[in-house]
């Protein structure tokens, strides 16, 4: 991956530019006559790039220091001692010209001579005295002067002359940032409310911004942005039709306060309309939300749009409730382009095959995750009868669609992303395994796409009991893929014994272990393919009487009916758990209960204000109308309710927090039906037949043969919903699905989905630099035990976040905050199974494992496959960056590890295992 930024000494990104190394070079060379040629040179700075892309990524940034060490070492390694010494010597000269240069600004602004810039471009003295005051207004009053003098102290240490307002208040907000890690509860609110004073004076176009009037200000800019935008052509003329004085008094500037630095960043940086030319952010954090929630109301009456839209406001605003990214991006847009995933189903023709590679691209442009069902078409080998030669089978089309990901930006705001499916008794399905390998034929390789397995219950009986497995080409078993449960089971054996029988023309027979082997293997080198279930998603499918589930989506929590005709499609949000507890930590089910109300009508208005980029995708979700209300911030649920997530508390939570959810989502919808009409093919549905998801599972066990060891009861009397929807019916097919949420739990300030922690300490990287977060929730309870200071802070960075070995921390408290790794994964497997058994769709389900056993792992599969999920999502290894040691004014250098991982022990032969890492929450897989 080619680095894009450099951290700067002030903890500031900068482009990266290599040629700046070049010329570091030649400059010694030169002064100290060594005669190093272009061509020297120029090899020289690409090994020093490519060590630091090797240490690095897309979302870890190299410091100068680092990389200006890497320099020396390059130099001394190749034997250009004199050079090196040089070099030495520069670096020495130039730091004691900064060293002067900062003492020169420090004395400067002793004796106020600094000069900065104002934004009118006026010339004037700085003045400390308005950074204090800001961050006296700012700051909670218990932070005392001491405190304060050292921020601005740090900010001070990063200006220069002439410097302007703008960079100032940068200053000022990496200085506050730099504290987080220590005090996180005060300084990531801080260091939020500073950037967002800044999108103020962006925003409301004011010089100067009174803060006793700025709800005043806001109200009165709102309906000025509305109209901008809209002249603009980026906002629905729509809009303006609203009442916009009852809106405007709806808008609550003290919301602002609830967002912490890396959800206030996070909304800056990606959501945030601005001006396409001069990138002026337009919205304020309330009008975003309040944009976003007319744009979702424009679905309503025209009497109902205004109310319906502070309704909307309320829940998003408070972070009850958020929307998707799509949502956010594009509700309010002239193309509303609001939905998650989308999956479609690509038939064994040449036409079809590049339309759908073409929707891809249509799919992509417009921000949507995209799944494609390949499974339809032949293999390798197979005759085509129109030219009477062998086909190639699915890799080289695969290898297009990967291309088509790479060349298209979703909205200009998230790359291209796609998975491919496929059934796990294709014939091409071993060239299928090894498509993201990072050996062999590039023209065989996808390494840009996700891909992921769609396993049969059969295929899993046969692993278990060392049965054998037969690969075979879809033009001579069209029934296959679509069939599933006992009825697969016997055509599948049909087909052996015809192949056995030499009636088919394209077969391979090997060990299913092997072949399982193979799929683990490949695990254990890219991630890749997902383990998904076939038979789960389809005999627990509501939708089974018309059509069939071929794939799951992009993050795998998405199981709808595809075909030729139908691109599934699903809006997602999810409710911000935490906010759901009681003062006393229970589950607040009168709450609960009103916010999923709204945010299912809200998910219903999507599907009808939607821009739909295939009229496939319209026709699938007008017919039925899924949606995908998830949850997230379980974590943080469980740290408020003290239990650990290695607990039967943790299980019984899952599953009360499911079941309540799915509860109160089936009423909503029911309601939304009697005021709107059931959704089209809700006659002859599972919800028609009187069967709702747990007893689904039932019919599942009777599919397999085998017993489901998951508990049938419930806490709530669901003799209610069910009684509602044979009186109203459901407005939609669907109505839960728990997607990743990684983007959307950072501005909500919680951790992401039904995920346990993954570091108490990690580096973020954003465009404006690197800090280091660690958990609030274990600072708060260090700090009752009198512990809590700057050297514990460096020993858990140190440690890379881990308390498992800090001895002074009290056992109870190293249980309750274990990390991902330090967590069996058979507890997330079991939470996932207890809260599934109330879904009518699945969850993205990541497993972590610490070892490399290739006998656990398959363990943990079949664990999940027998207690009757769905599907999972990514196997993740133990390996991370390690947390930066450094803050800002220390310029300390940082030091990382690089993520290596054992070999399995089962398996010796085996690759070195490489995982997607948690390091990086904003992993665009799952956006």
């Amino acid at each position: 991956m080619a680095l894009s930024k450099i951290k700067k000494r002030s903890g500031q990104l900068a482009d990266f530019d290599r040629h700046k190394i070049e010329r570091a070079i030649t400059l010694a060379s030169q002064a100290v006559a060594a005669g190093l040629t272009p061509e020297i040179v120029s090899a020289l700075a690409d090994a020093i790039t490519a060590e630091l892309e090797q240490r690095h990524n897309e979302h870890s940034f190299p410091e100068v220091e680092e990389t200006q060490d890497l320099v020396e070492k390059t130099l001394m390694a190749a034997g250009h001692f004199s050079v090196a010494k040089a070099y030495i010597l520069y670096r020495k000269s130039r730091e004691k010209d900064r060293q002067a240069a900062q003492a020169a600004i420090n004395q400067k602004i002793k004796g106020r001579s600094l000069i900065i810039i104002k934004r009118s471009g006026a010339a004037q003295p700085f003045d400390p005295a308005k950074l204090q005051k800001t961050l006296k207004f700012i700051l909670p009053p218990t932070v005392n002067e001491t405190a304060i003098n050292r921020i601005i102290e740090l900010a001070e240490n990063n200006l220069q002359e002439q410097a302007t307002t703008e960079e100032i208040s940068e200053a000022l907000i990496l200085a506050v940032r730099s504290l987080i890690e220590l005090e996180p509860e005060i300084y990531s609110r801080a260091a939020a409310q500073l950037l967002f004073s800044r999108i103020y004076k962006s925003a409301l176009g004011a010089d100067k911004i009174d803060f006793t009037r700025l709800a005043e200000q806001h109200r009165e800019a709102f309906a000025v942005y509305l109209r901008q935008a809209v002249a603009a052509e980026r906002l629905d003329p729509r809009l303006l039709d609203f009442d916009l004085t009852k809106l405007t008094a709806a808008l609550r500037l003290e919301r602002d306060d609830l967002f912490q630095y890396l959800g206030a960043a996070t909304l800056a940086n990606r959501y945030l309309i601005r001006d396409v030319v001069t990138k002026k952010i337009w919205e304020t954090p309330q009008f975003f939300w309040l944009r976003v929630a007319m744009g979702v109301a424009l679905a309503e009456t025209a009497d109902q749009r205004t109310d319906k839209a502070i309704e909307f406001y309320n829940i998003i605003s408070t972070l009850h409730f958020l929307p998707s990214s799509p949502t956010l991006f594009h509700a309010g847009t002239l193309l509303p382009q609001c939905s998650s995933c989308y999956l479609t189903f690509i038939d064994d023709s040449l036409d079809h095959i590049f339309k759908a590679i073409g929707d891809n691209a249509q799919l992509s442009k417009w921000a949507g995750g995209v799944a494609n069902d390949w499974s339809s078409l032949r293999g390798v080998g197979a005759l085509i009868k129109g030219t009477g030669v062998a086909s190639q089978g699915v890799v080289p089309f695969l290898k297009i669609a990967n291309d088509t990901t790479v060349a298209i930006n979703r909205s200009g705001r998230r790359r291209g992303a796609t998975c491919a499916y496929m059934e796990t008794w294709h014939y091409d399905i071993e060239d299928f395994l090894e498509l993201k390998k990072n050996t062999g034929d590039e023209r065989r390789r996808t390494h840009d796409m996700n891909t992921a397995n769609w396993v049969p219950d059969l295929f899993m009986k046969r692993v278990r009991d060392n049965g054998p497995w037969t690969l075979f080409s879809p033009e001579e078993t069209p029934e296959l893929h679509e069939t599933y449960g006992a009825k697969f089971d016997a055509l599948y054996q049909n087909y052996e014994k015809k192949a056995a029988a030499g009636e088919l023309r394209l077969h391979k027979t090997l060990r299913a272990r092997d072949l399982w082997k193979k799929m683990v293997t490949m695990l254990f080198e890219t991630g890749h393919p997902w383990i998904t279930f076939k038979d789960p998603c389809n005999v627990r499918s509501p939708q089974d009487h018309v059509g069939i589930v071929h794939s799951s989506n992009l993050c795998t929590e998405i199981t709808l009916n595809t075909s030729r005709q139908e691109t599934a499609v699903c809006n997602l949000g999810s409710i911000n758990l935490p906010e759901h507890l009681t003062a006393t930590g229970q589950l607040d089910l009168p709450r609960l209960e009103a916010t999923v109300k709204i945010a299912m009508r809200m998910l219903d208005n999507v599907i009808d204000i939607n821009f739909y980029p295939t009229p496939e995708g319209q026709t699938a979700n007008w017919r039925h109308r899924p949606v995908g209300l998830g949850l997230m911030g379980f974590q943080d649920a469980l740290y408020r309710q003290n239990i650990n997530f290695n607990s039967a508390a943790c299980l019984d939570f899952a599953d009360q927090s499911g079941e309540a959810l799915a509860y109160y989502a089936l009423l909503a919808s029911t309601e939304l039906a009697r005021e709107r009409g059931a959704y089209e093919t809700f006659p002859g549905s599972k919800w028609d037949r009187g069967i709702l998801p747990l007893d689904t599972l039932d019919l599942l066990e009777k599919e397999r043969g085998e017993k489901i060891d998951l508990p049938r009861t419930g806490k709530l009397d669901w003799q209610i919903v069910r009684q509602a929807i044979k009186t109203h019916g459901l407005r939609n097919s669907n109505c839960l699905a728990i997607a990743p949420t990684a983007t959307i739990a950072n501005i909500a300030g919680v951790f992401p989905s039904i995920e346990p922690i993954y570091k108490n300490a990690y580096v973020k990287s954003n465009i404006d630099g690197e800090f280091t977060i660690i958990n609030q929730y274990l600072v708060a309870d260090l700090k009752k035990l009198g512990l809590w200071n700057q050297a514990l802070a460096n020993e858990l960075k140190g440690r890379d976040g881990s308390i498992a070995e800090i001895e002074i921390i009290p056992v109870a408290i190293r249980q309750k905050y274990q990390e991902t790794f330090d967590i069996a994964p058979e507890w997330l497997i079991r939470a996932a199974a207890r809260r599934g058994k109330w879904l009518d769709q699945s969850q993205s389900l990541n497993l972590f494992v610490r070892n490399t056993s290739g006998k656990e792992i398959t363990e943990m599969y079949l664990l999940a496959w027998s207690l009757g999920l769905k599907t999972t999502y990514y196997l993740r290894s133990l390996g991370a960056s390690a947390v930066e040691k450094s803050t800002l004014g220390l310029h300390q250098q940082a030091t990382r590890r690089d993520s290596v991982a054992s070999q399995p022990k089962a398996e010796p032969a085996a690759p070195v295992v490489s995982f997607c890492k948690l390091d990086d929450p904003t992993c665009e897989a799952c956006q």
